[in-house]
């Protein structure tokens, strides 16, 4: 059977896995043996275990889980909303304040939990009844959760990056610092969208009004309640980025900064302890299972032909280097619609980064329109799995249309930063270089 058929066929049980409901990890590891074993036979089995081991006794993988619990310690402990309330104090009385707030603030949960999944879900329980609770235009209130949730992904730590790096023998800590600009000026674009659709329309994003904690006062207390939850992301970044401690070490050095803090606020008790140790947990097995079900899918891929297949495509097509990267994205995009994001990352990135650096494109420039391209693909409606996320945690009255309306501009100017970063890429390796190649 030639590669082709192979492919075409994979891809189509793929499909039919997801639409039974079978547990991802399971499904995608399930169609790679049963098409190993019908291609080479029962010996193809001979390769689960040493795929199995060499994925998850990755020392950079040991990060996710430290990670994770850390996020879930923030979470569980209040000092997510107590962050969310202080950019509520501090932004409030500007038109649209509260959700260019919740951008700021979206954007750190989410890079707290390192999923876009749960990043949402966090963001959302939080953000969005204070918003519709004070006038604010409903689709404004769900695009800017969408829009800040989601950037989980881009900046760090990011579980996507860690596994991109895992994946293609890269630096951790040069992915983190490569998201960092396209992050900001990613936030930043939000930000100024908001503030425009205000001004044209100020029923969209009514400030706070004075008596609800716009004094000086209420803003101390707020920046007091929230100053150490900040400090300890940055923190957490700096050590990394500056080459004091290793993305595992870092997050160890989190999570032990995030009981102190809780203990500081009073906030830690046995009960937080044990549900983010669970939640953490849950969210640890979801990520092994996920990847190594889909390694070994990727794997068995690979052994059948895959990368021999691509580069015949792209030569026939002559596409060119900028043709096959933007043939890389879109492939990308189309799968977000129907993938999870660690899914198409751990899929993808080693059988596209070895092509793109054999045409001379950087492979961190590379890995950052990965995950530009996952932010994008699996917000897109009408199956983008973000959508389901937001609306499990959206009020009843919330509909998928309203989803869909609300996105659409915050995708466009996702869709604009990957433009912009894949004509400058000194936008995305101007930081790296400068922290690493010294």
């Amino acid at each position: 059977m030639s590669i082709s058929l192979l492919t075409v066929l994979l891809f189509f049980s793929i499909l039919i896995i997801f639409a039974v409901g079978m547990p991802v990890g399971f499904g995608l590891g399930a169609v790679a043996m049963i098409f190993g074993l019908f291609t080479w036979g029962t010996k193809c089995f001979h390769l689960i275990p040493t795929t199995a081991l060499s994925t998850i006794s990755s020392f950079i993988l040991l990060a996710i889980p430290i990670f994770l619990f850390m996020g879930q310690i923030l979470h569980r402990s209040g000092l997510g909303e107590a962050m969310f309330h202080a950019m509520h104090v501090l932004a409030g009385r500007i038109r649209g304040g509260l959700a260019m707030g919740v951008i700021i603030v979206c954007s750190i949960m989410g890079a707290m939990v390192g999923i876009i999944g749960a990043g949402i879900m966090t963001a959302g329980a939080v953000a969005i009844p204070p918003m519709l609770k004070r006038g604010y235009n409903r689709h404004l209130a769900l695009g800017a959760v969408m829009a800040g949730g989601g950037m989980g992904i881009l900046i760090p730590p990011s579980i996507p990056m860690i596994l991109f790096s895992s994946c293609t023998n890269t630096s951790i800590g040069k992915m983190f610092a490569a998201g960092i600009i396209p992050g900001l000026i990613m936030a930043s674009s939000f930000i100024v969208y908001i503030a425009i659709r205000c001004f044209i329309n100020p029923d969209m994003g009514p400030p706070l009004p004075k008596e609800e904690g716009g004094g000086i006062k209420d803003k101390i207390i707020a920046v007091r309640d929230s100053v150490l939850a900040f400090t300890l992301i940055f923190m957490v970044l700096g050590t990394i980025l500056f080459g004091i401690a290793t993305p595992t070490e870092a997050a160890a050095i989190g999570v032990v900064g995030a009981v102190i803090i809780t203990a500081i606020y009073r906030r830690f008790s046995f009960n937080v302890l044990k549900v983010s140790s669970i939640e953490g947990m849950k969210l640890t097995g979801v990520v092994v299972w996920i990847l190594l079900g889909a390694t070994v899918f990727s794997n068995f891929h690979m052994l059948m032909g895959a990368g021999s297949l691509l580069t015949h495509v792209t030569d026939k097509l002559n596409l060119g280097p900028w043709g096959v990267i933007i043939f890389m994205q879109l492939s990308m995009l189309a799968l977000g619609c129907i993938m999870d994001e660690l899914i198409i990352v751990v899929i993808c990135a080693p059988l596209y980064t070895p092509i793109a650096v054999s045409m001379g494109f950087d492979p961190i420039w590379f890995g950052i329109l990965m995950i530009l391209n996952m932010e994008i693909a699996i917000q897109t409606p009408p199956y983008g799995f973000a959508l389901f996320y937001l609306k499990g945690v959206a009020p009843a009255d919330i509909t998928m249309f309203d989803i869909y309306k609300s996105i659409t501009p915050f995708l466009l100017i996702k869709l604009f930063v990957l433009l912009l970063c894949m004509t400058f890429p000194e936008i995305v390796l101007w930081l790296p270089n400068l922290l690493f190649d010294r």
